[in-house]
């Protein structure tokens, strides 16, 4: 919101030597936010000249200039070149003189021109940043303004004026207005408040004819669309009336453009009361005015010149012929006001906030008066201002003021607030009196009633967004000041740190990055498709839940796997020139189980303990939520160097992250060959802990690759791992390190082709015993020497005791015990 200053200081005390920054400053110790002080681009010297003569010349290009002889104020008059043609001698204008610069920047100097020196310029509006018409120049005469000549222009036209910008948060809409916010300077400095609803109007009573009728068939949320709706009839006015300097300038200040002295006053009174009207051409009025809910299918068309298919929750203004106006949004172009209005019909209005903030994100039109309704806006406020825009119409307009028009008003009931002895303290830590905490609430316009232990509040019309004691005490914080509570950092509780839990996946991460993976966190939103390819091992359909209102409507899943982020992420960098990745992520995954249903409308309201029963509920509408961790390597482990060439990652690198994984967390995980639908067949195992399945690894199926538009090969693995974490044996006394020698020794099993070499390696660990310290795979042959339809799987075993040093035949024995078991489980013999 941009305040104008000279217009702030009609409605509150500020000091004439405040700068913009002293009253910014004022602001942000009640709460707002400083954004921007903004000024007219224009400086000196800028004076009232009259035009003495002027004479026409006709050009070579065309064009005819007239060469005029204007006085300033100075001794002589001034030669000045013009181009415009809608002044007469006589005429008072705006004399931009050489040193002076206008906006743009546009520095005026004396220079030659069609044969003349031109001593400066005659000025437009535009050229002085008062509109955007360019009609010709400015002629003060028909502003009505008759200032001597020489008398500066820039304060006479109110040029010197000056807006300071704060941000108005969501919850404080009264503050869209010059009237919340000189209130609220006031309540920063205790500077005098001069409210501009409090004035002295005549009682109109409304008359007949211009009543407005309420039929609201679909209330949402049990509130109907229009609590109150004021008309007010003006006549006679005269729409070619320039609006006055003064009214220009301060709404250009405010950000708004001048449309004409009748818009411009709608547009004036909603700035300075915060309550949006509309005038309507009331020759162009069918009939009575009644406001409803749009039909299914019903078209109309706005000021803006759109066409716009209706929803049956917007809240129309119709007449006899149908809708004139998307309440509280905008207009219609069917009776809007133009150079013919005549006769004016003003509405002001309260609508229900809901039902606007809807409509106006529905047809996507944001505009002033939408962002003031779905605030809330005074509802004690629509008569006044419909008086002041009249008024102002009759001032500045030549209208007459007529007792027609219509009210509807709706009884205003403001639910009271219990506000107990001794809370505001014990929230805010601060020790407020009693007189502190009455007088802050009435600063702030609420009545104060003492009741047994405590208060009870009523807040202000103006203020929906004091609901409750919490509330009101932020208020008392904020209006005495929120530099006196106190900066105390709380002290925490002894022997907490992070839970195993959390300290198991940062030991993950951490593990993972100091191995070479870059950790890249992905939105958890991603497609049915995908959840079906990644999230199950068949690639069958599984339930997903879909979000009701996605940020990316081709993505409205919540993920079942970490995989299709990391796929995006790889696309994403293989783009961009970054081939060789080595990617993972920790996140959550959602895992609803089929047939329940997920969700609920059931909102419990702020400031609340919910209890323990809705709690449950909410927690029951949350589908289960795994935490995974996943890992993606695609292009080089290696880059090609002199006499080595670039080694590709492949499903070893895989492996090598799994074992990473492993080793963090505390658990031996082992691999099984297993089919997956997004993995090559052959190249995809499952990942174990014990008997509990607990991931999987592979190499991308070719057509998954190439479907996320990735060169080459990719491998994957995703792991469950809070089950990992949960399967982790804690340790809390490190093993000790044997002093005897390791002995070491290799077998060959000849085994049938199709058998998995983990169940092989498996067997022989089990058979081996206690004293087989690790057993690996380093061999797989399959050819000359070995039969058809079997392979030769050679594994290297460690064997060490605790307590002495292993003979030769103690590590044969043990070997051959392992070798016995793979014999009886598999037929495998031992390789000559």
């Amino acid at each position: 919101m941009r305040v104008p200053l000279s217009w702030l200081r009609e409605y509150v005390d500020v000091a004439p030597d405040a700068t913009p920054e002293d009253v910014l400053a004022a602001m942000v110790s009640v709460g707002f936010e400083e954004e921007d002080v903004h000024r007219f681009d224009i400086s000196g010297p800028v004076v009232v000249g009259q035009v003495l003569s002027f004479e026409e010349e006709p050009q070579s290009n065309g064009k005819t200039i007239r060469w005029c002889q204007v006085d300033v104020g100075e001794a002589e008059p001034r030669g000045i070149v013009c181009g415009a043609r809608n002044f007469a001698v006589g005429d008072k204008v705006v004399v931009t003189l050489p040193g002076s610069v206008l906006p743009g920047p546009f520095p005026i100097a004396a220079r030659k021109t069609y044969g003349h020196v031109s001593d400066g310029m005659i000025a437009s509006a535009r050229e002085l940043g008062l509109g955007d018409e360019h009609n010709g120049i400015l002629i003060l005469g028909d502003l009505g303004i008759d200032a001597p000549v020489g008398t500066d222009a820039i304060a006479l036209l109110g040029l010197d004026d000056v807006a300071v910008e704060v941000n108005v948060t969501p919850d404080r809409g009264y503050a869209f207005s010059l009237r919340g916010l000189a209130r609220e300077y006031s309540h920063a400095t205790g500077a005098a408040f001069r409210d501009p609803a409090e004035r002295d109007f005549a009682e109109l009573q409304p008359g007949a004819g211009h009543t407005a009728i309420v039929d609201d068939a679909a209330p949402v949320r049990g509130r109907v669309g229009a609590s109150e709706f004021v008309t007010r009839v003006v006549r006679g006015v005269d729409p070619s009336r320039p609006t006055p300097p003064w009214m220009v300038a301060r709404l250009t200040l405010a950000g708004m453009r001048s449309l004409g002295v009748l818009i411009d006053i709608t547009n004036y009174v909603m700035l300075e009361l915060g309550q949006p009207l509309h005038g309507y051409d009331l020759d162009k009025l069918a009939g009575g005015i009644t406001v409803r809910r749009a039909a299914p299918g019903e078209k109309m068309t706005t000021l803006d010149g759109q066409e716009r298919v209706l929803h049956v929750e917007d809240l129309l203004i119709t007449d006899e012929s149908g809708p004139i106006g998307l309440a509280g949004v905008m207009g219609g172009g069917t009776t809007e006001m133009s150079e013919t209005t005549r006769n004016v019909l003003i509405e002001a209005a309260t609508f229900d906030p809901t039902t606007i903030a809807r409509t106006a994100r529905r047809h996507k039109l944001p505009s002033e008066a939408s962002k003031r309704f779905e605030r809330g806006v005074d509802p004690l406020i629509p008569f006044v201002a419909a008086r002041r825009a009249a008024d102002l119409m009759v001032e500045l307009a030549g209208g007459t003021l007529t007792e027609e028009g219509g009210a509807l008003f709706a009884e205003v009931f403001i639910e009271e607030i219990a506000l107990p002895r001794g809370f505001v303290q014990g929230l805010i830590g601060v020790d407020y009196t009693d007189d502190e905490i009455t007088g802050a609430l009435t600063t702030i316009g609420a009545e104060v009633t003492e009741s047994e232990g405590g208060w009870t509040v009523i807040p202000p019309t103006w203020r929906p967004d004091l609901t409750d004691k919490w509330t009101l005490a932020e208020e008392v914080a904020r209006i005495h000041g929120l530099n006196r509570i106190p900066s105390v950092l709380p002290t925490p509780p002894s022997g907490r740190g992070l839970t195993p839990a959390q300290q198991g996946r940062r030991r993950v991460a951490n593990a993972l990055a100091a191995a070479g993976f870059v950790e890249t966190p992905s939105f958890p939103f991603t497609t049915e498709a995908q959840n079906d390819l990644h999230g199950s091992a068949s690639g069958n359909h599984l339930p997903s839940i879909r979000l009701a209102n996605p940020l990316d409507g081709s993505a409205p899943f919540l993920r079942r796997s970490l995989v299709p982020g990391l796929l995006q992420t790889a696309h994403r960098n293989i783009s961009r020139g970054l081939t060789d990745l080595a990617l993972f992520e920790t996140g959550t995954v959602f895992l609803p189980e089929p047939g329940v249903e997920y969700g609920t409308d059931e909102v419990p309201p702020l400031g609340v303990r919910p209890s323990d029963e809705t709690l449950a509920a909410l927690d029951a509408s949350i589908p289960p939520q795994r935490r995974y961790v996943s890992v993606l390597l695609t292009g080089n482990v290696s880059a090609r160097q002199p006499g080595r060439p670039a080694e590709a990652a492949g499903l070893s690198e895989a492996l090598d992250a799994v074992r990473v994984i492993a080793a963090a967390a505390g658990v031996e995980i082992e691999v099984v060959q297993s089919q997956r639908a997004a993995l090559h067949p052959g190249r995809a195992g499952s990942l174990r802990v014990g008997d509990v399945e607990v991931g999987y690894v592979g190499e991308l199926h070719p057509s998954v690759a190439e479907a996320a538009d990735l060169p080459g090969r990719a491998t994957v693995a995703e792991i469950d791992l809070d089950v990992v974490l949960e399967l982790a044996v804690p340790s809390t006394v490190a093993a000790s390190l044997s002093t005897y020698p390791a002995a070491t020794q290799d077998v060959s099993l000849v085994v049938p082709a199709e058998l998995a070499a983990g169940e092989v390696r498996a067997a022989l660990a089990e058979g081996a015993g206690a004293l087989l310290e690790s057993v690996r795979l380093v061999d797989d042959y399959r050819g000359d020497g070995v039969p058809e339809g079997s392979k030769s799987l050679t594994f290297a075993l460690r064997f060490r005791a605790d307590d002495r040093t292993l003979t030769a035949a103690e590590a044969t024995e043990a070997k051959l015990a392992g070798v016995a078991v793979a014999s009886e489980r598999f037929g495998a013999t031992i390789r000559d």
